[in-house]
């Protein structure tokens, strides 16, 4: 989770730009809010999920949801007296605790281990194929871990660095690394990944129904702590080669290339980057083009290669690379055809 300063800020002559921006971010900002509205349900979802969740009426909830689409199940609240759920990504297993206040987790525990959603399972599926040869996996808005938990479960090798900026989301994230014996392999970072000069302030404490997994940098909040950024550059000698990168940084992954074309240029390193409907694919092609990268579109069961980088409101999620088609194919990772 990122954020950029605004280049026009303080510049008279540069007035209709920044006014422009200012609407763009006020329209992000009013979207945020009516999205975690929805997620709450105006404060009725907590109190809903209680009930579903309790132990008598829980099964009742399991004999009704194979009849609901994969991703509505997902949804669903988890029993309340289970405390972690089994994974397995690949030939790699891990656990992640608290599906009653974690969202991954609690997919996992509906969807058997995996995420029901086939996109979504398909996303991890490709940074752990993506990541057989790395040194390190880069996990930037990590959330509470799960990319990072099945790329250190399958690779035994692999180092790791997880990013986020909610301090109780970190504070489950660490809390699962040690749950799996990952912790020393994993370096948790409780910041934000982009311009250096900059903080954001974030909740320190959540008392919602769900551990929030939507939070950006441009959300104000009266309470919290203030929590700063690193920018991608700072880690151009720190890390080894050949890294992978997962990007979900809901609208900032422009500042973090902003700030990491050193790192690029180093290591080119593959990346999956969930990029919004509202991204700015001209600025990222402008970013990445230099390094040689190529586009690829994440399906449910396969990539396609784009010449652009043009966002799509149904699937989110990019693959950045500098291999080609037919590396990746070697790679074992599914290729549409032209």
């Amino acid at each position: 989770m990122s954020s950029a300063a605004d280049p026009a800020a303080g510049d008279p002559a540069a007035d209709g730009p920044a006014h422009a921006n200012e609407d763009h971010v006020d329209h992000d900002r009013a979207a945020q809010v009516r999205r975690a509205r929805r997620q709450s349900w105006f404060g009725a979802k907590k109190h809903v999920k209680t009930t579903l969740s309790h132990p008598l009426i829980h099964p009742l909830l399991r004999l009704a949801a194979p009849r609901m689409s994969r991703e509505r199940m997902g949804r669903l609240p988890a029993p309340r007296e289970l405390l972690e759920v089994k994974a397995t990504v690949a030939d790699g297993e891990f656990v992640m605790l608290r599906p009653d206040r974690c969202e991954v987790a609690k997919e996992l525990y509906w969807g058997e281990g995996r995420r029901p959603d086939l996109a979504d399972a398909f996303a991890i599926d490709l940074v752990v194929r993506l990541s057989a040869d790395a040194r390190t996996f880069l996990d930037v808005g990590a959330y509470t871990g799960i990319f990072t938990l099945a790329t250190v479960a399958n690779h035994p090798t692999l180092s790791a660095h997880a990013f986020d900026m909610v301090p109780p989301v970190v504070r489950m994230l660490r809390a699962n690394l040690v749950r799996n014996g990952f912790a020393n392999r994993t370096a948790v970072h409780q910041a934000g990944v982009g311009d250096p000069s900059l903080t954001a302030r974030m909740p320190s404490v959540d008392s919602g129904s769900a551990l929030p997994s939507f939070l950006s940098s441009d959300m104000e909040f009266d309470d919290g702590e203030d929590v700063g950024f690193l920018s991608l550059d700072s880690f151009t000698v720190e890390v080894e080669g050949p890294v992978v990168m997962k990007i979900d940084v809901e609208g900032g992954e422009t500042d973090v290339f902003a700030h990491g074309q050193s790192f690029l240029a180093a290591h080119r390193p593959d990346m999956l980057c969930e990029v919004l409907p509202n991204g700015d694919g001209p600025t990222l092609e402008e970013q990445l083009q230099p390094h040689g990268y190529r586009y690829f579109h994440v399906g449910a069961d396969e990539v396609s290669e784009r010449s652009r980088i043009v966002p799509d409101p149904g699937v989110r999620d990019w693959l950045f690379t500098t291999r080609t088609p037919d590396q990746l194919r070697d790679a074992g990772i599914p290729v549409a055809e032209d």
